[in-house]
């Protein structure tokens, strides 16, 4: 049996780059999976690479209606979200504070901070009333450090997204509700596209990949019920973390 037969796993973001790889590394330690994400095809493709059946449910995070529905069809599906990884995250190219805009602040914040509240709001009832649930929020070393490599919105967001995660943790620390941020630090994804500068083929050879992360979150989630790691910081080696 795997590390988490049995479980019933959500993960947002889930069509590429690190949600694909959690995906890949939960159904291979025996979940039942759920990915999420705004392009179904896209998703439905991920499905396809891995190999193993799971469901894939069209959902942008930035609404609530929609993060309602995408928890609605897992537990219609599968009976139950034991697991819930926020994963969805989005950039730009325009990120220094001269170059936001109300607009693209709103965005940024939505789709970063706004859906991983809604996620955990739709999930939370269930895990509540079985007195079990692991929430792990793929925030980014940008809401530890206010880089502005990140952009002023992105760390914002992320700093957000941790503090929301943390108090989380210790609200419903006696209720089997066990949640943990993951910062990873570069990662080689799509998100690097929206770099205002192109990331050289060098610079991403020595950066963290998808799968280096998913299995950070599925060492998280996989974790006794009595064990819980609030924080778990993870970065190429060659890079500092000042």
């Amino acid at each position: 049996m795997g590390k988490l037969s049995g479980k019933v796993a959500v993960i947002t973001g889930g069509g590429s780059g690190v949600g694909k790889a959690v995906a890949k590394a939960f159904v291979e330690a025996g979940a039942s999976v759920v990915i999420a994400g705004r392009d179904k095809a896209k998703l439905d493709a991920a499905a396809k690479e891995i190999g193993h059946t799971m469901l894939t449910v069209e959902c942008d995070v930035a609404h609530a209606d929609q993060c309602q529905k995408l928890i609605d069809a897992a537990i219609k599906h599968y009976g139950k979200v034991d697991i819930l990884v926020n994963n969805a995250g989005t950039n730009l190219k325009e990120r220094t504070m001269r170059e936001l805009t109300p607009e693209t602040w709103d965005k940024m914040i939505r789709a970063n901070l706004d859906g991983t509240f809604y996620c955990m709001h739709y999930a939370l009832p269930g895990m509540l009333e079985r007195k079990d649930g692991v929430i792990v929020n793929v925030v980014s070393i940008s809401g530890k450090r206010g880089n502005p490599l990140g952009g002023a919105a992105y760390v914002a967001s992320k700093f957000g997204q941790g503090g929301l995660g943390m108090c989380l943790s210790n609200e419903e620390r006696e209720s089997g509700i066990r949640v943990s941020n993951v910062y990873p630090g570069e990662i080689d994804t799509p998100i690097l596209e929206h770099r205002p500068k192109p990331v050289s083929a060098e610079a991403r050879a020595i950066i963290l990949k998808p799968e280096d992360v998913a299995d950070a979150v599925l060492f998280v989630a996989a974790l006794p019920k009595h064990v819980s790691i609030p924080e778990l910081i993870i970065k190429p080696s060659a890079h500092q973390y000042m």
